[in-house]
């Protein structure tokens, strides 16, 4: 057996993996949130640990753990852990979505050397400006730091006792030579840093230590279990679902969206807004587009009309043209390709005909016009897109899926229920660890049902997305 720890930012997920890949046992832990000012977002890595241990005593009481033969991570990423040299916790863990280090991100990036090599903009959620922004605020305390940890980089560290991280999550730091597989002391110096204050880096797939033997005999597990790198909470879940190989790639309808595909080759295009990291598999690179509101988006919309988001997605009927009506989804903002954390979401073009049906349809259309823009980026790199998974919450909207089969011009996968997440995408690369297996035993899931693009509608998506196109470049700066 093989288990998977899936650290995420509202809760920690553990599941049990038997070795022909089905789920015997899964448990979770909640995690808050710490937000003591505007921007701020913050946990105690206290917590982590807190609800690892309540995990594993609830997986304990339905499976007998002393059949795991090696443990995997997943986990949210970009978050600065802080550590001194007795590897106390300097200060709570700033996270991925904390955005008080924008002034310091937008001086990185102003740095030519940072996007050429690292592949990708210096994000204000990434974690190289939030070291700049302690050396500023908070000098005493970053004269302290002798080690900067990743989120499930610290759940390593209990676990066994080593400074680890490992590729796909590294690349989201802003310090890592994302061709070379390698941390740049260009950059590190750049911040104030050294190597010598940085985890050890491995593959997502190799062992990155064994489990600590006081922990192994308090949960019944056995001692000195090989821990495996793991991945980054997309890399990860990409292994979950298959997506380990160029043309491979999966949309991502939850809260926010992700266009996610796997390459072969390293093909970054910064100025895109396009993430350009390593894969949690050796000589394997990714590439996302990020939206900040996908099904979010739905469900903002369908709590002020007091309704149901699945229940309006699903009283649509077939797929229709878009209408006049467009909705832009940046209720928050937008990274891929505008990188605009200040434009916000509009309805355009609303008339006294313009029913709920047809501002239900914008919104979806919307959305659909957001992922169209990642698949631009993307593909504009050199990315191929073969074949096209999809995941989360809104993939259970077949109107939806048909609008984006139908933009991308893509038969969209859509598989039986399960779980193919973080968790599950760890435990198969704690397999890969225990056993050397490699991409091959990633293999996606079966597929319940295939959404092919309505050929007819083509041309109408394509002059809707233009429109839409021509809306942001109208609105933008009118904040």
């Amino acid at each position: 057996m093989y288990l998977g720890l899936d650290l995420g930012t509202s809760g920690l997920k553990g599941a049990v993996v038997a070795p022909d890949q089905t789920i015997l046992a899964e448990a979770t832990a909640p995690l808050s949130v710490a937000r003591h000012h505007s921007g701020w977002s913050e946990q105690d890595p206290a917590d982590w640990i807190a609800a690892c241990e309540t995990v594993l005593t609830a997986l304990g009481a339905k499976i007998d753990l002393k059949g795991i033969e090696a443990i995997g991570l997943s986990g949210q990423m970009h978050g600065a852990t802080l550590l001194d040299a007795s590897d106390n916790v300097l200060r709570p863990s700033i996270l991925w979505n904390d955005t008080r280090s924008a002034k310091e991100a937008a001086e990185l990036d102003a740095d030519p050397r940072f996007r050429a090599i690292t592949g990708n903009i210096v994000f204000p959620g990434f974690t190289a400006p939030k070291l700049v922004w302690c050396a500023r605020h908070e000098p005493e305390l970053f004269g302290k730091v002798a080690k900067v940890l990743l989120p499930k980089d610290y759940l390593r560290l209990w676990l066994t006792g080593e400074h680890v991280a490992e590729m796909s999550d590294a690349a989201g730091t802003s310090w890592l030579d994302t061709g070379a597989r390698d941390w740049s002391d260009d950059l590190l110096a750049a911040t104030g840093l050294t190597r010598a204050q940085m985890p050890r880096l491995v593959e997502g797939s190799e062992v990155s230590g064994g489990l600590r033997g006081d922990l192994a005999s308090r949960f019944g597990i056995r001692a000195g279990i090989p821990v495996a790198g793991g991945g980054g909470d997309n890399a990860a879940s990409a292994v979950g679902v298959g997506v380990v190989k160029a043309g491979q790639a999966f949309v991502s309808l939850g809260t926010s969206g992700v266009l996610f595909a796997a390459s072969d080759t390293y093909q970054p295009d910064a100025a895109s807004a396009v993430h350009s990291f390593c894969h949690a598999l050796p000589d394997t690179w990714h590439q996302m587009g990020v939206i900040l509101s996908a099904a979010d988006a739905l469900n903002w919309f369908a709590a002020n009309l007091g309704e149901d988001a699945a229940a309006l997605s699903g009283s649509l009927g077939a797929l229709q043209a878009p209408g006049k009506a467009l909705f832009l989804p940046y209720l928050g903002g937008e990274r891929t390709p505008h990188n605009d954390a200040a434009i916000r979401a509009s309805f355009l073009h609303l008339d006294h005909a313009t029913g709920r049906a047809a501002m239900v349809r914008a919104v979806l259309e919307g959305v659909t016009h957001a992922v169209r823009d990642s698949y631009d980026a993307l593909t504009g790199t050199g990315t191929r897109i073969e074949s096209l998974i999809a995941v989360g919450g809104g993939s259970r909207s077949d109107y939806w899926l048909k609008a984006i089969a139908t933009s991308l011009g893509l038969p969209i996968s859509v598989p039986v229920a399960g779980d193919f997440g973080g968790a599950f995408g760890a435990a198969r690369l704690a397999m890969m660890a225990a056993s050397g297996a490699g991409a091959e035993i990633a293999t996606a899931p079966r597929i319940a049902k295939t959404i092919e693009p309505d050929t007819t509608l083509a041309s109408a998506f394509a002059e809707a997305h233009a429109r839409y196109s021509a809306a942001y470049s109208a609105l933008k700066g009118l904040t």
